[in-house]
């Protein structure tokens, strides 16, 4: 049999092939699929996770937007037990692969360019998501993962934070791509939680007041947030006004858009 011949990475896609077979094994135990699951895979590319993971599950949804390896994919990955979607991942409704109101485990080498809109469409699904498991580039895996104190701590951090639980679990070299990207690549373990750190809050709300304290980060959260909140709601909420914004937790942020959002409809 022939080898399929696969169109080259595409750099308007962010393209960068697994094929590390040792990599491979080590993303596919992580992951740790089994039958009675149905697994949701987000772009993937010649197959290389593809394979592995029909093998272990009992439904497999594809989504790729690289016309081009689809109908390879279809010619290699002959299975009645796969789902190939032509569709862009951050538009894709996730909730409509859904059966019998079971929970999808998302899994994929995401494209760096695309990485963090992407969570976000994900996390807005939440409802409909067991977990997720994601080769990402190692600094924002890093970023998610930070805690409070910490220099990557930050926007990232808290809006992801509040909504899953996030885990580094190993990293991966350049060389296990083709073609090798600049950067270390990571491997995350997400799980959206079903009670959010610090309670239900306006994420749009808690976006803008995350980003701005941010802002200028050497400065106190006070003087970043000067024109939004007030010493009185800082005390209210339990927040030293002359902290860093990297210092507050996740909660004292949630508690903090809260308070503002009373404050502003008073």
């Amino acid at each position: 049999m022939t080898q399929t011949q696969y169109p080259r990475a595409r750099k308007r896609f962010g393209q960068n092939f697994l094929h590390d077979e040792g990599i491979i094994e080590a993303i596919v135990e992580a992951i740790s699929p089994a039958k009675g699951q149905h697994l949701v895979e987000i772009g993937p590319g010649r197959g290389a996770l593809t394979k592995p993971l029909l093998s272990r599950c009992d439904w497999l949804d594809v989504i790729e937007l690289d016309r081009d390896l689809i109908p390879l994919l279809r010619k290699q990955l002959n299975d009645e037990q796969l789902s190939i979607h032509e569709a862009d991942a951050l538009r894709f409704d996730y909730r409509s692969l859904q059966k019998d109101g079971e929970s999808l485990r998302v899994i994929g080498n995401l494209p760096y360019n695309i990485t963090t809109p992407l969570l976000f469409h994900l996390l807005g699904q939440g409802d409909c998501i067991e977990d997720m498991c994601f080769m990402l580039q190692r600094e924002v895996v890093e970023r998610i993962c930070a805690q409070p104190g910490n220099k990557q701590y930050g926007r990232l951090s808290i809006m992801m934070q509040h909504q899953c639980q996030a885990e580094l679990l190993f990293t991966v070299p350049p060389e296990a791509f083709e073609p090798a990207p600049k950067v270390e690549s990571a491997i995350i373990y997400l799980q959206p939680l079903k009670q959010r750190v610090g309670g239900e809050v306006d994420l749009d709300v808690m976006g803008k007041l995350v980003t701005t304290a941010f802002s200028q980060r050497r400065k106190t959260i006070a003087n970043t947030l000067k024109n939004m909140i007030t010493t009185e709601v800082f005390e209210q909420v339990g927040i030293d006004p002359t902290q860093r914004p990297e210092t507050v937790s996740v909660a004292s942020f949630v508690a903090l858009t809260r308070a503002y959002i009373q404050k502003q409809q008073t």
